[in-house]
């Protein structure tokens, strides 16, 4: 019966005890199955389409980045960066695009308010500048991070090629 109560409880479906046939064995196999399958969509990401070659498109993608990076989702900022990403960080030190979506679940809890944002398009290529003000979760502000973000447009959507980030004098207190 305790193996019954423990399927019952991973599952949510009431198994009865195994007749160790062929036919309960495919049961078993269909409900792994169907549950995997639920869960692909919710783990899968779509990535934006057909966004429009403006200012204000990459203006709303920095916004976008900087939720994403406040709440850890990796797969948004996988959305938003080329294959090809580089990140100069603020400590000079290199990043490739998997290294840098690699450490967003180690982020602190912070947040991020950009501000001083201007966006430039040219054809398929754009950037922005601004700055972000980041916060700790008591809303003192730790950091002011001066950034530029290069943007292709490719597949219907801007992907970030580099960024380059400088930490501009220190935190308001």
């Amino acid at each position: 019966m305790l193996r019954t109560e423990n399927r019952e409880l991973r599952t949510g479906i009431s198994l009865a005890e195994p007749h160790n046939s062929c036919d309960d064995l495919s049961v078993k196999t269909g409900i792994v199955v169907f549950a995997l399958l639920l869960s692909v969509p919710a783990v899968a990401k779509d990535c934006p389409k057909d966004q429009a070659k403006t200012e204000a498109s990459l203006l709303q993608l920095e916004q976008n980045w900087a939720e994403a990076l406040s709440r850890k989702d990796a797969d948004t900022v996988a959305c938003l960066v080329a294959d090809e990403f580089e990140d100069a960080d603020v400590d000079g030190s290199l990043h490739n695009r998997s290294q840098m979506l690699a450490g967003i679940p180690q982020r602190k809890p912070w947040t991020n308010r950009l501000t001083e944002m201007h966006a430039h398009v040219y054809g398929e290529f754009g950037y922005v500048r601004g700055m972000n003000e980041v916060s700790d979760s008591s809303g003192k502000v730790v950091a002011r991070v001066r950034f530029t973000d290069i943007f292709t447009y490719r597949d219907g959507r801007w992907q970030a090629q580099a960024g380059h980030e400088t930490l501009v004098g220190e935190a308001r207190r």
